[in-house]
């Protein structure tokens, strides 16, 4: 093979560093909360990790997601969404709410799907993405652009520029809430505290191959974090939890759902990831949280090197959605797994298919198979959550989904 023609990546990225250092400096205690850390190092608007022009998803990149692996997961999803304008009576516009649509794979997956198979939605169909990354926005309208040339609607908004009660659809996520920032806190001798970063006083500034950071402990915060914990019912001050224990709450999730709620006037959310139910998120066994960084296609646990070149996430916490969702108005339609959710849209018809598929040949047909495989591995995405909630629809009749078929006597397992 050819000597790679890309330079080397350094630890960190030394700008970002040093705009952290100055922030800490700057800051009444010298420290700030690891939800700021963790926002900066992956949204900086500069030097964030979804900010700059490194390879981050696929197979170059630090990870990959279902829209990634074929058509067929965006098909499948569109499948289901063709059936909610149906039981919200076929409105017009029909709005399509995406947030975090990485590099427009899935939007380009579901639109092609509506304009080829659903021409009566295909004239009513507004789309708009919700995209925090400038650079993620350009190459979303870049892999988009087709489709406006083809009468697509689509728009690039932000949560604050949608008016209240103004959108009548369904709101979607593959894999984004697990990216939002997270207080780190840690429960010991019966109290709550947080954990804080600062600068590491025995590496100066400005030099990347060296850890910047280092954590430090504090009160909490804010109350908010005290309140989390009695809002979902979870005491960590008993003998079941060991002394210390450490986790994280993520506060932008509940921000997140109110946003949404606010805004949908009649509709749908659907939310896809990987998580647990509070219980399980919070188990004494689990007496390091769920942080993971993600750099090369390998995970670890150290924050605090390659600095905006890696990738941060924790679990995502079901139940809070589901309880915050629900004080402001959302019902919960059903919780699968993936899985199951496209299996019952019709995944296992596509695998039927393969065999009696012409004009593949047998190493076409064995990709097919595996990518269709891995969208439904237990072991892998198939394991990942499926959230649908609602507002607004007033029937008495409960919402029979396609895609959550079967999901009120499905023995889910443990949310991992």
């Amino acid at each position: 093979m050819p000597p790679s023609t890309q330079p080397p990546t350094p630890n960190s990225h030394p700008q970002l560093c040093q705009f952290i250092h100055q922030q800490i400096k700057r800051s009444q205690l010298q420290r700030i909360t690891f939800a700021q850390y963790m926002d900066w190092v992956l949204y900086h608007p500069e030097w964030g990790y979804y900010s700059t022009a490194q390879p981050k998803i696929g197979t170059a990149g630090d990870f990959f997601t279902a829209p990634h692996l074929g058509r067929d997961f965006g098909e499948l999803l569109a499948e289901q969404l063709a059936q909610m304008w149906e039981i919200l009576g076929q409105p017009q516009p029909f709005t399509l709410v995406e947030m975090g649509a990485g590099q427009g794979i899935l939007a380009a997956d579901i639109l092609r799907h509506f304009h080829q198979q659903y021409p009566q939605i295909w004239p009513h169909l507004n789309y708009i993405i919700i995209e925090r990354s400038p650079l993620f926005q350009v190459e979303q309208a870049q892999t988009l652009k087709s489709w406006c040339d083809r009468g697509g609607s689509i728009q690039w908004r932000q949560c604050h520029e949608i008016d209240q009660n103004s959108i009548t659809g369904c709101y979607f996520s593959n894999e984004l809430v697990d990216a939002f920032p997270v207080h780190q806190i840690r429960f010991r001798n019966g109290q709550l505290q947080e954990v804080y970063v600062t600068t590491n006083p025995d590496v100066p500034p400005g030099r990347p191959s060296e850890p910047q950071f280092q954590e430090v402990i504090g009160e909490p915060s804010t109350p908010k974090l005290a309140e989390y914990f009695l809002f979902l019912g979870i005491e960590l001050n008993c003998d079941r939890y060991p002394d210390p224990y450490r986790t994280e709450v993520n506060l932008a999730s509940l921000d997140w759902i109110t946003e949404i709620a606010r805004t949908l006037h009649r509709g749908f959310i659907l939310t896809v990831d990987y998580g647990y139910s509070s219980e399980k998120y919070y188990s004494p066994m689990r007496s390091e949280g769920t942080l993971q960084c993600y750099f090369q296609h390998r995970y670890h646990n150290n924050p605090y090197i390659h600095v905006g070149y890696q990738d941060l996430t924790t679990h995502v916490n079901f139940t809070a959605l589901e309880n915050q969702g629900q004080l402001w108005g959302l019902e919960t339609v059903g919780l699968t797994q993936q899985g199951l959710f496209l299996m019952a849209l019709g995944l296992g018809q596509r695998l039927s298919a393969l065999t009696q598929t012409e004009g593949l040949s047998l190493g076409e047909v064995l990709r097919r198979r595996e990518a269709l495989h891995s969208l439904i591995n237990p072991m892998g995405l198939g394991n990942f959550r499926v959230l649908i909630q609602s507002k607004g629809l007033e029937s008495q009749q409960p919402i029979q989904l396609k895609g959550l078929r079967g999901a009120e006597t499905q023995d889910l397992g443990p949310l991992t």
